[in-house]
């Protein structure tokens, strides 16, 4: 037996070793705070949670493409045989997929995304400039997991129909305050332009690698596999958001600058002109890939892997031009617009010769060059936007990102119900003709933003509140408090003279978003 003393004396010791480790677990968890609200590391930790919401949902939109038409024609199957093994029983199973055009239930499954995204964003982007973009980044994403969870154990068309809306729901506040997130905290336009230009090589990676991804693990590990994993990285990303943007603290709102309506913003001619062209360039992608693979099996007897990895080589054409367009704009800022239009005509041009392919090789020629110009329409035009807000508006970015999302939602959600009819009416040749030349046509426009870089930010009583003017939403706001407070303690004007200051300029700010000097 031992004694007394020594059994107290290890006590001590065990209680000293747990109070030692629970001090430095706290002093670490202090110094990991310390390193999440730093604000350069912030930043690129802001860069990084954005990137994996646009991979997930690009991947997310992808993903399904190798799967549901499978899935489905198994349950139709599976259906079918039930019904013709019991005739005289009424089917109501719920596994059954509703009858009709097969190809057009597939379309309208894949086009219900963009639809329901193109349809809530002019709301999201105002709710966005309303609330600021951390809640409805953190919104978009729950919605997206929820999404991605339904995809996982949908066992009928209807359900698949509603995750696919869902997920549609959830980009449309995702993937807007996500970009004018990076367009909010990076401010300097050499830096917006390499943030963005990043983000746009995620959403280029996850549309290209995720058909190969979730064809694998179908084929492999079966339905559920790939959306469980993507629902992982989708919760350990809102996780990940709570803690870095914390959007459900108690931050002041009430003087949050008042950002231009999305109307005005649609009316501007600049921004008309960027959004055309966004649309126009991603035509050719969204009618090619509904499109695509029913002539590769008609025309070069494809085979279902190079069905498969018909767009995964892209991807590399699309990174650099990526790079070479922020290299481009960090040396010759004033050629926005012409990289944009070197870029529409590389659509163009490759969109033309895209039928005149014999074999795979062929044809992954012209593919790349539609990523390649893709890659420099978007690296160049979406920084523009942020810079015509900046100068002409005011600079809260969710309805103009918002306007840019509808862009591309246009074509997408167009894509998979109107390019087969076009096909089947007037002929692939045709369709693929008629987007180039689109394209082509469409890149003298880019000259109206010529001079958009000698533009001058209009003067606003805003900018006399800052003193070492904004960098960011919600630097413009602390700075606007402080400030505020400061003359409260210097000058004899009472709180409603201030307040009564302070709604003024916003508002004459608004009045006068669309001069320059």
């Amino acid at each position: 037996m031992e004694p007394e003393g020594t059994t107290e004396g290890q006590a001590n010791n065990l209680a000293q070793s747990a109070a030692s480790k629970l001090s430095k677990m706290g002093e670490r968890t202090k110094q990991l705070g310390n390193v999440i609200q730093d604000p350069v590391r912030q930043k690129r930790i802001i860069l990084v949670i954005v990137c994996v919401v646009l991979l997930l949902d690009n991947m997310l939109y992808m993903v399904i493409v190798p799967i549901i038409p499978d899935y489905l024609e198994g349950l139709q199957n599976a259906a079918d045989l039930a019904q013709a093994a019991a005739p005289h029983i009424n089917s109501t199973n719920s596994t059954q997929v509703p009858k009709g055009n097969f190809d057009l239930q597939i379309g309208v499954l894949f086009a219900s995304k963009a639809i329901l995204q193109l349809l809530v964003n002019p709301l999201s982007g105002t709710f966005i400039d309303r609330v600021g973009y951390d809640i409805p980044l953190f919104i978009g994403l729950s919605v997206m997991f929820l999404s991605t969870i339904i995809f996982a154990f949908a066992d009928n068309y209807a359900t698949l129909f509603l995750a696919r809306s869902m997920q549609g729901l959830g980009s449309a506040f995702a993937d807007t305050s996500g970009i004018a997130l990076i367009a909010d905290k990076y401010q300097e336009e050499k830096e917006r332009s390499k943030a963005l230009g990043i983000a746009l090589a995620f959403i280029s990676f996850g549309s290209l690698v995720a058909p190969p991804f979730g064809g694998v693990l179908y084929q492999f590990a079966g339905k559920r596999v790939p959306f469980l994993i993507l629902a992982s990285i989708c919760l350990i990303d809102g996780i990940m958001c709570l803690i870095v943007l914390k959007p459900f603290s108690n931050r002041e709102r009430e003087n949050m600058p008042v950002g231009t309506p999305i109307y005005k913003l649609m009316i501007d001619p600049y921004i008309a002109v960027v959004a055309g062209a966004l649309t126009i360039c991603n035509i050719p992608l969204a009618f090619l890939e509904p499109t695509i693979a029913t002539w590769m099996e008609e025309n070069m007897h494809a085979s279902q892997w190079q069905i498969g990895m018909t767009w995964f080589p892209a991807f590399f054409p699309h990174v650099l031009g990526v790079y070479l367009t922020v290299k481009l704009a960090a040396k010759y800022p004033h050629l926005q617009w012409f990289y944009g239009a070197i870029g529409m005509v590389f659509i163009g041009a490759s969109s033309c010769t895209v039928p005149a392919c014999k074999n795979f090789g062929q044809l992954m020629i012209p593919l790349c060059g539609i990523c390649f110009g893709i890659a420099f329409v978007d690296t160049a035009l979406l920084p523009t936007l942020g810079f015509l807000v900046d100068v002409r508006h005011v600079s809260v970015y969710g309805s103009v990102y918002a306007i840019a999302d509808i862009s591309y939602c246009v074509a997408y959600a167009l894509g998979p119900v109107v390019a087969g009819q076009i096909v089947h009416d007037l002929g692939f040749v045709q369709l693929n003709l008629g987007m180039g030349l689109a394209n082509v046509l469409y890149a003298p426009a880019l000259l109206l933003l010529k001079n958009v870089t000698k533009m001058k930010p209009s003067f606003s009583e805003r900018n006399m509140l800052l003193e070492d003017g904004p960098t960011g939403l919600y630097d413009t706001i602390k700075m606007e408090q402080r400030e505020k407070k400061r003359k409260g303690l210097c000058t004899t004007i009472d709180e409603n003279g201030t307040e009564t200051f302070a709604q003024r300029s916003y508002s004459e700010e608004e009045s006068s978003g669309g001069e320059y000097a």
